[in-house]
């Protein structure tokens, strides 16, 4: 979608004028890997209008393959309208104008499936899910088992309002969803919110464990991940695909390294961090985590890296920020737990060179 983004703060009724951005999950999630430079391509459909136009050309301008992205002449680009206000604060709001958009018309019909499935690493949201039932069903058709299907991520992405225009039983088919897939991301307000699910990141593990990797954001606190037996063998099985053991990788094929998780899953605390703007930091998380597994670092790392790319996003406005170079990340994960711990990363730390710079310590 295109965003509109206020000028300055205040109720949308109030807001004189408004700044033009991109958003959307899993267009967020393309550009920070593009980005990072890895390879990705994003797959979607926009109107053929002006903002269509900016989409694919910004998107485009990260690095992102746009080339299979469709252009659709009888329905417009989305767009969304938001306030300066954090999501989920007082008087935050925000205004979707995407019913009948262009891409809540993708179906398994118009999409080409094989281009879809031709990466290491399939990224999908549950927003997607919720935009019509057309969506739904291309949603679930990428989710199915089938020899050949690429490593799937699904953020859960609750967003109760989107279900609610589909009329849709949202926390019900969330579940199914990422029941589905390998790598899942999800809110511990999410989980409780659509579920009902409290006691923390355990209890929401007891009610997801098909998934390989199940990766649990706890907020301001940090994130705790989740591994399945098989993938503590070196395994990764995508649903309906060969398993494949570690060691070197055949080409086009994922497997992450052994890991170790144990019962309780593993914890990375989040860092200290002079905010923005969130919104978008958890597509960041998920870039950076993403990143992190496809360069087969051990599960602390990828959720270290996750709160990295998190942290660049919230020390930014908008939704989109450059990650942090992999030299000076990989610098900060290795710290050990007390420097981790007195990091604290304001505006403009992702271009900081030295150590100095780059980090305030309390």
């Amino acid at each position: 979608m295109v965003t509109l983004l206020p000028g300055r703060p205040g109720r949308l009724a109030d807001v004189p004028s408004f700044d033009r951005g991109i958003g959307g999950a899993e267009s967020n999630v393309a550009c920070g890997l593009a980005a990072a430079g890895f390879a990705v391509r994003w797959v979607s459909r926009v109107g053929a209008d002006g903002f269509g136009d900016h989409l694919v050309e910004t998107i485009g301008g990260y690095g992102v393959d746009v080339s299979a992205v469709g252009r659709d002449p009888s329905r417009p680009t989305g767009v969304y309208f938001r306030t300066a206000g954090e999501r989920g604060s007082d008087g935050h709001e925000v205004a979707y104008y995407r019913a009948g958009s262009a891409a809540s018309a993708m179906s398994v019909a118009d999409v080409d499936l094989s281009v879809v499935r031709a990466g290491r690493v399939l990224h999908l949201s549950g927003i997607t899910a919720a935009l019509s039932s057309e969506c739904l069903e291309l949603v679930r058709e990428l989710l199915t088992p089938a020899p050949g299907r690429p490593l799937v991520s699904f953020d859960v992405n609750h967003r109760a309002g989107l279900w609610r225009d589909a009329g849709a039983d949202g926390p019900r088919v969330l579940l199914e969803l990422a029941r589905g897939a390998d790598i899942v991301f999800v809110g511990e307000d999410e989980a409780e919110e659509a579920w009902g699910v409290t006691g923390g990141p355990s209890a929401i593990r007891a009610e997801l464990p098909e998934p390989g990797v199940l990766v649990v954001k706890q907020g301001g606190e940090g994130a705790t991940a989740f591994v399945s037996a098989a993938a503590e063998r070196g395994l990764v099985a995508p649903r309906g695909g060969a398993a494949h053991r570690r060691g070197p990788a055949p080409p086009g094929r994922f497997q992450p390294p052994t890991v170790g998780t144990p019962p309780s899953g593993t914890f990375a605390p989040a860092l200290a961090v002079d905010v923005v703007a969130s919104t978008g930091a958890g597509d960041a998380f998920a870039a950076g985590f993403l990143a992190a597994t496809l360069r087969y670092l051990p599960l602390r790392d990828r959720l270290r890296h996750g709160h990295l790319w998190a942290a660049a996003v919230l020390t930014a406005p908008g939704d989109l920020a450059p990650p942090p170079a992999r030299a000076h990340a990989d610098r900060l994960v290795a710290l050990g737990d007390d420097g981790w711990g007195r990091l604290r990363l304001g505006p403009g730390w992702t271009q900081a060179e030295t150590a100095s710079e780059e980090v305030r310590t309390p």
